[in-house]
């Protein structure tokens, strides 16, 4: 990784909900320092016709609810934080170009950009094509573009959007961003991998029954309405986060630790699925009402802004098959829903029984439960590898223990996802980022389904998710 080098961060959509959660905290806090170290000047771009000091203001104001001290915020905010409206027709871009230009003259900076599109999705073409257009695609330093998940709603989608990118900056210069990425649990994975050879040497068919992963939500839409209701489950979630779980997980050694090689493994994997089968392999579902925590809970067609008929999926549960040699045979299942019965983003590697048991004369207080380990990434970030052992006693019987390891314990509180990636596009580390042929890889393995009409079994709020899932989802693993 090479070293941050003075910058202008360009976040468009500088008034939404994601730039004052997530960006400027994570900006504030990896590009802080000495007043020697490389700056990030930020310019917010946006519709809203403000000033300077009103974008200050406003930042101040989110800021203030992240532990930092009033004096600390309000230097940084003066120092580091500008502001261009780019009109109600947002197409002010010789504004922001002449105040870039402007401000590099004026802070002695080398000419080193990025922009980053904060907006809906339906906004990226116009916001890419007038960045080519106004030349602000290059520049006397670096220039990178930042992209927010969903890439496309399908397969033509993410070609046609890769097509506009690529028309203006090359493939060195985006980075498609998928937040999961940067959480140290998901990073680990290839530590865990790669690093331990215990591990690795068992990563495949032989040892491996299935692998499960789940990302589980407790909440439903909150204020995601207007965009949930016209992507659903697996657009939202399985196409993006759950896929690149599976692909970390999947993947081959890569030929080093850099990210061409990691990424082109990742694709690999992608371009070995066999095609889904939408009766054998794939379930879709929708939360009905139900109770959570001892309160009744509506259903997702009660939900404010949902029309009453929609057959937008909320929970989906796909398994996949990688054809070559290391994982023939063994099923990986993707499941992901809102509404079910906690928060949890976890993975499950089973492995094969014992061939034959010893223990047969004492069954069933001695049946062999085959070995599993379960990778949590949120929350409670850690490892737990199950195994049997034998209980004290003249009885002959076993019980399932576990080897445990938390990160917090180890390390403390983690970083945010957003901290990791944010520093990592200012570094020019590519490596947690999705490739073009990455983005339209997944569509093509997942696009079939959105095509094509298919059943919506409902679930109780509260619950697992549809009864016809079980098919898939025998033997979970999943612990809450």
């Amino acid at each position: 990784m090479s070293t941050p080098q003075s910058h202008i961060f360009v976040i468009f959509g500088a008034t939404g909900d994601l730039t004052h959660r997530k960006l400027l905290p994570a900006l504030m806090k990896t590009m802080s320092g000495p007043a020697e170290a490389p700056a990030c000047y930020i310019i917010g771009a946006s519709g809203s016709d403000w000033s300077d000091e009103q974008f200050r203001a406003k930042a101040r104001e989110w800021l203030s609810k992240k532990n930092y001290s009033d004096e600390a915020v309000r230097a940084w905010t003066d120092r580091h934080l500008f502001y261009t409206s780019l009109g109600r027709a947002r197409d002010n871009y010789e504004g922001l170009k002449a105040r870039i230009e402007a401000l590099e003259a004026e802070l002695g900076l080398p000419g080193n950009r990025v922009f980053y599109l904060s907006v809906p999705p339906r906004g990226y073409p116009a916001a890419i094509e007038a960045l080519g257009r106004h030349g602000l695609n290059k520049s006397a330093g670096f220039t990178r573009l930042v992209i927010e998940k969903p890439f496309g709603r399908n397969l033509a989608s993410a070609r046609a959007l890769n097509d506009l990118v690529h028309q203006y900056f090359d493939e060195d210069q985006v980075y498609r961003i998928d937040h999961y990425l940067g959480k140290e649990s998901v990073q680990n994975l290839l530590a865990f991998r790669f690093a331990n050879v215990l591990f690795e040497s068992v990563w495949n068919r032989d040892r491996i029954e299935r692998v499960e992963i789940t990302v589980a939500e407790s909440l439903g839409l909150g204020s995601r309405a207007g965009y949930y209701d016209k992507a659903g489950a697996l657009r939202d979630m399985i196409q993006n986060h759950l896929t690149q779980l599976f692909t970390l997980i999947a993947m081959e050694v890569p030929s080093g630790f850099n990210a061409e090689a990691i990424r082109q493994e990742k694709i690999k994997v992608l371009r070995s699925v066999q095609p889904l089968d939408l009766d054998r392999d794939v379930v879709f579902g929708q939360y009905a009402a139900g109770q959570m925590n001892g309160e009744v809970v509506p259903g997702y067609l009660d939900e404010e802004g949902i029309d009453g008929i929609s057959q937008t999926e909320t929970f989906v549960a796909v398994r996949l098959h990688v054809e070559n040699w290391r994982w023939q045979g063994v099923p990986f299942i993707l499941r992901t829903g809102k509404r079910l019965p906690t928060r949890l983003t976890q993975i499950a590697v089973r492995f094969h029984g014992a061939p034959v048991s010893l223990f047969q004369t004492y069954a069933p207080k001695c049946d062999v439960t085959p070995n599993e380990l379960v990778i949590t990434l949120q929350p409670n970030e850690g490892f737990d590898l199950h195994f049997d052992v034998k209980t004290p006693g003249e009885s002959f019987r076993l019980q399932t223990q576990q080897l445990r390891f938390r990160y917090e314990d180890a390390f403390g509180a983690l970083p945010e996802a957003y901290e990791t990636l944010l520093l990592d596009v200012i570094t020019g580390d590519q490596t947690l980022f999705v490739h073009a042929d990455e983005a339209e890889a997944s569509w093509a393995l997942y696009g079939p389904l959105i095509e094509h009409a298919h059943t919506v079994y409902p679930y109780p709020a509260g619950s697992w998710g549809p009864e016809e899932a079980h098919r898939l989802l025998e033997g979970w693993a999943v612990e809450a």
